[in-house]
């Protein structure tokens, strides 16, 4: 499969609607099979393989951010009382959405899902379609001004109150370059005091930790495979929150981030692979 660049980095004008690429692997849909699921094409299941040849407990990394996000989306839906989502690069339905855990807390709710793969579009628009308090919009997150500008934002996200910005397995897959810390420094230039920003991240362990060695090999497969997926330091990760407080228990593996029961079993090393966090806006 050649090498590419991420699609973030292809982009320079308007965001192209007018056809599904299903030559290439989908970073949603990647996801999609590693978390079981049906909405993936040939092309996406042998990334997936790949990633499990390279380490047999990855997939369990992509499990335990899904478990991080409903636990933490619940946690902001009933501890924090928010009640207006931003879900940015919000990937294809599963079987806990984002609106499904928020609006079993607070039916009045609000969820807008971000995204700009028009595959993630067609499933979102079809899987909203009765649901007055839930929205997509096909946007790229890194701008933010056109996003916050965005019709569908604009009307359904009041910027007078606090607003709880997610970002699961998102940031990891803009570059250095295209720098994540001020995707998300803006994001918390926009949104007003009282808002939280969510973040789960691949992580490069440090040297001597579980999965250390094999980190670096998943994201030369993921940047050869995919053109994106950025393994970073739990420091680099930590510093995209900068400017929030940040609730306890802080960045941590995301199986470890306030689970709803004791483990019983010792985490494998894959699970060392994705860390997760929630800051609020002073």
């Amino acid at each position: 499969m050649p090498d590419r660049p991420s699609a973030a980095l292809q982009r320079t004008g308007p965001l192209d609607t007018s056809r599904l690429d299903t030559g290439n692997p989908g970073v949603a849909r990647c996801y999609d099979a590693m978390l079981g699921g049906k909405d993936n094409y040939a092309v996406d299941r042998a990334v997936v393989d790949e990633i499990r040849r390279l380490s047999p407990t990855a997939h369990l990394a992509a499990r335990d951010n899904r478990q991080w996000f409903i636990r933490v989306v619940r946690y902001l839906a009933v501890v924090a009382g928010i009640d207006q989502f931003l879900d940015c690069g919000s990937g294809l339905p599963t079987d806990e959405n984002t609106h499904q855990v928020v609006q079993r807390a607070n039916p009045e709710a609000v969820v807008v899902y971000i995204d700009h793969d028009p595959m993630v579009h067609s499933h979102g628009k079809a899987l909203l379609a009765d649901n007055d308090h839930t929205h997509f919009a096909l946007a790229d997150f890194t701008r933010t001004e056109e996003l916050f500008a965005h019709p569908v934002v604009a009307r359904n996200i009041d910027l007078s109150r606090p607003v709880a910005v997610l970002h699961a397995a998102s940031l990891h897959h803009l570059h250095d370059e295209q720098d994540p810390w001020g995707t998300v420094a803006r994001c918390l230039g926009t949104v007003p005091s009282g808002s939280y920003v969510a973040v789960s991240h691949l992580h490069r362990p440090e040297p001597g930790e579980p999965a250390a060695e094999v980190a670096g090999e998943l994201e030369d497969a993921a940047l050869r495979l995919l053109g994106s997926g950025r393994f970073r330091t739990a420091a680099e990760i930590t510093a995209l929150l900068d400017g929030t407080e940040i609730v306890p228990p802080g960045f941590v593996r995301a199986a470890d981030w306030w689970p709803d029961g004791p483990s019983m079993h010792a985490l494998e090393p894959g699970q060392n692979l994705v860390l997760g966090g929630l800051g609020r806006k002073p």
